[in-house]
């Protein structure tokens, strides 16, 4: 008889149902914060749905886009638990929707920021975003070594980006 897909999933079925070790469960658990199973007795574990829903997520970036362990505590922190689990869940249009919350969000911070200094916060050159090659002051960096942790991080969501697109466009065809 199957479970309801409401029903807590022991170590061993979420292990199954994910098709990861249950090993690889218990070392993400000490990784992720937000993976929370409910210990009962003896440390025996169950999974919320929920949990199964963001271990998806967290496989998914991990597996399939390439993300470190760190980039996906990243994302975890600056975009929350819904990003991934809409990732996991190949919910475009909620990821969508999160980014674009988010934007707003920074462009208010930014535009209460302007308004508390008193003059506008500098933009992203064009050099950050590759464009306007010939207008450079300076070479670009030729190795991933060179670039900070913070542009290597807009590189990997831009590959993202650019993966789910090509996905989309895989499906069309």
């Amino acid at each position: 008889m199957e479970k309801s897909p409401d029903a807590f999933r022991t170590i061993s079925e979420a292990a199954e149902e994910l098709d990861l070790p249950q090993h690889v469960l218990r070392f993400w658990e000490t990784r992720f914060s937000q993976i929370k199973p409910l210990k009962r007795g003896g440390g025996r574990r169950y999974y919320r749905p929920q949990d199964i829903d963001l271990i998806k997520g967290i496989r998914h970036m991990l597996y399939d886009q390439g993300y470190t362990i760190k980039g996906v505590q990243k994302l975890l922190r600056e975009n929350g638990n819904p990003f991934v689990v809409a990732i996991g869940r190949g919910d475009v249009a909620a990821v969508e929707a999160i980014a674009q919350s988010q934007q707003a969000d920074v462009e208010k911070t930014v535009s209460e920021e302007e308004v508390l200094v008193g003059a506008p916060k500098a933009k992203p050159s064009k050099r950050f975003f590759g464009l306007g090659r010939g207008e450079q002051e300076g070479p670009v960096p030729a190795d991933a070594e060179s670039l900070s942790r913070d542009n290597r991080a807009l590189l990997q969501e831009a590959l993202f980006d650019l993966l789910e697109c090509k996905r989309l466009l895989d499906q069309v065809r």
